[in-house]
């Protein structure tokens, strides 16, 4: 029997009309997005399926949309007869995973999304920054030039995200320094992302102390299926770990290929990006070929794999 994993994309997978095929699928979701709309103070299903796309993608709006889609959209897979045996989240998406793991409510996580989306764009504000995504070539060179222009400013990987696309993070300065030398090394193309901040470098550690106070109020309960952490590219099985894994994450680097590859070494045959687009499937297709991908929509119309 196939051994199941739910992915849960991050930040950028968002698009308008999202939700509708779960709501086509499984009429009953709408109960849990007015659920969420009682916690944010604005409609949520509405937001996803009509936009407008400058108002979703705005990170306080971006965080908890996806948040509900990926959460809401496990549980209509579970309804249908998908078992999850691991879960883990690209960035945003891991507070999916978690909800999903059963480790916070999906309110709790509705509540902690907000306020980290609420965070991470008054950072944007005050401290001007930016993402750039690295192709063909490897993490290694990639970190290496960053180091080497540390003397203009911060940049450091953000995302491992497979073995030829890693993204760099931080101040436009050293992001601009960093992509010269990149391209200059052999780098096929360095591409600004649509960002208003430098997510994942160490110019988000101010806000590790806001969101710890979140959590706090929040009552962790340990996963009831693997997860695997961003961070470490590890399980995380302890209340206390999971906390720490989400805070070191704000201005830690996401490593995704090291935990695609820890998916498949726990025996993971198949996973299901839980949420819109395909991105996640895309990149595990690079980094496990073996490990089957499904899209939301695929799986939304298929029998689970025996």
């Amino acid at each position: 029997m196939g051994r199941v994993a739910f992915v849960f994309p991050g930040q950028g997978s968002q698009k308008v009309g999202m939700g509708r095929t779960l709501i086509e699928a499984d009429p009953s979701v709408g109960a849990r997005f007015d659920e969420a709309t009682a916690i944010l103070g604005w409609d949520l299903l509405d937001l996803c399926l009509n936009g407008p796309e400058a108002h979703l993608g705005q990170t306080q709006n971006t965080q908890p949309a996806l948040f509900g889609i990926g959460a809401i959209a496990a549980e209509v897979l579970r309804r249908r007869g998908w078992s999850c045996a691991a879960a883990s989240g690209h960035s945003l998406g891991e507070y999916s995973a978690l909800a999903a793991a059963g480790v916070f409510t999906f309110s709790e996580g509705m509540g902690l999304v907000r306020r980290r989306g609420e965070l991470m764009a008054a950072v944007g504000d005050r401290t001007p920054g930016g993402m750039a995504a690295v192709l063909n070539l490897s993490p290694e060179l990639v970190a290496a030039a960053c180091a080497e222009v540390s003397d203009v400013g911060c940049v450091q990987v953000a995302n491992y995200n497979s073995p030829d696309q890693t993204v760099i993070s931080g101040e436009i300065s050293a992001l601009e320094a960093a992509s010269a030398l990149l391209k200059s090394r052999g780098a096929r193309r360095v591409i600004r992302l649509g960002v208003s901040a430098p997510f994942h470098s160490k110019l988000m550690a101010p806000l590790q102390a806001p969101m710890g106070e979140a959590l706090d109020a929040v009552c962790l309960c340990a996963p009831t299926c693997d997860v695997v952490a961003n961070v470490t590219a590890d399980l995380v099985r302890e209340p206390c770990d999971i906390r720490g894994a989400l805070l070191e994450q704000l201005a830690g680097s996401v490593r995704w290929t090291e935990t695609v590859q820890k998916l498949a070494s726990m025996g993971i045959t198949d996973a299901v990006e839980v949420g819109p687009g395909n991105v996640l499937c895309g990149l595990i297709r690079k980094i496990e070929p073996a490990v089957r991908v499904w899209t939301l929509d695929e799986a939304l119309q298929a029998d689970p794999p025996a």
